[in-house]
């Protein structure tokens, strides 16, 4: 009895703060950066640019495609996460991610997140196309690269985080069989690279002076490089689409308006109007910036109708 009154009297150590059941699951749900998965809305881009996306095949795949490209690019956050733990620990916001805080273990993000990402490609190569599971493969052999090597080299990291928003553009069509268009191509990779370097401008304009604090490689860039670049995609962005629009000389079928030529002025004013945010130096994430600015997502919205009715006229 002496020894058990002695055990019950000893102090035991804290719980974790996350010890409730829910905690581990919780994190790693956080960890994979539920906000940033809107951007896997784009694997509809090209089947809508061909006019092939409400069919019950095409929905079924794009689905599947989207869970498929949402559980890569989990498994990316989470290695990043696991890999980066004891440089978070020391920053004073990303302190609060789940591994750095402890409520993830380092192991277990290393393991759902290795699992994720074979098991993804697995899938596509079983329930899509081999082509689909290779570009699938290739997003998260380049990604775990960016996270290992690459995000310290410069320039070469614009062009991954480019490169990771032109594949989510063509695996859509990659999966239905769809051909990928070049002015669709050139469009969608420069109007990338126009969001992720007005990104890196405004990071490096809000942290001049100590830019290294949150990315290290913006003490390597100047303001007025990533002004050019971002500059330059916008310009090849708005060139291509207008050249896309142009190609056609009239319309599609004789009773309809020439929706193909007034979507430039929607794009044109949406770029332009991006471009604001990307000067004043607040061009931070493109979902933010969208749906922070009414007239941005007005613009936006009346682009989509414009292009969807160019597509069903096409």
């Amino acid at each position: 009895m002496a020894d058990e009154t002695a055990l019950l009297e000893r102090p035991q150590p804290p719980r974790p703060s996350g010890s409730s059941p829910l905690a581990l699951p919780l994190g790693l749900l956080k960890t994979a950066r539920p906000r940033q998965w809107v951007k896997n809305v784009l694997v509809v881009a090209a089947p809508a640019a061909a006019g092939e996306l409400f069919s019950r095949h095409s929905l079924t795949q794009l689905a599947l495609v989207f869970a498929l490209f949402t559980a890569a690019a989990s498994a990316v956050y989470l290695i990043n996460d696991a890999r980066d733990a004891d440089a978070d620990r020391a920053h004073p916001t990303k302190c609060r991610r789940p591994v750095a805080a402890g409520q993830v273990p380092v192991t277990v993000a290393y393991t759902v997140g290795g699992l994720l990402a074979v098991l993804a490609p697995v899938a596509a190569a079983t329930f899509c196309t081999p082509l689909t599971a290779g570009l699938l493969a290739a997003y998260v052999a380049m990604q775990l690269a960016y996270c290992v090597s690459l995000k310290h080299v410069l320039v070469v990291d614009l062009a991954v985080v480019t490169t990771g928003f032109l594949m989510r553009a063509m695996i859509g069509g990659v999966a239905l069989g769809i051909p990928l268009s070049r002015w669709f191509l050139i469009t969608t990779g420069f109007g990338a690279l126009f969001m992720v370097s007005a990104k890196r401008y405004s990071e490096a304009v809000q942290m001049s002076g100590k830019a290294g604090a949150t990315r290290a490689l913006l003490t390597e860039y100047t303001t007025g490089y990533l002004r050019f670049v971002w500059q330059l995609a916008a310009g090849v962005a708005v060139l291509a689409y207008c050249l896309w629009a142009m190609e056609s000389g009239g319309t599609a079928t004789g009773g309809s308006l020439p929706w193909r030529q007034l979507s430039m002025a929607a794009f044109v004013l949406a770029v332009l109007r991006y471009a604001v945010f990307a000067d004043r130096g607040t061009a931070g994430e493109p979902e933010d910036v969208v749906l922070r600015d009414r007239a941005l997502a007005v613009i936006g919205l009346v682009w989509i109708a414009m292009y969807g009715l160019a597509v069903a006229d096409w």
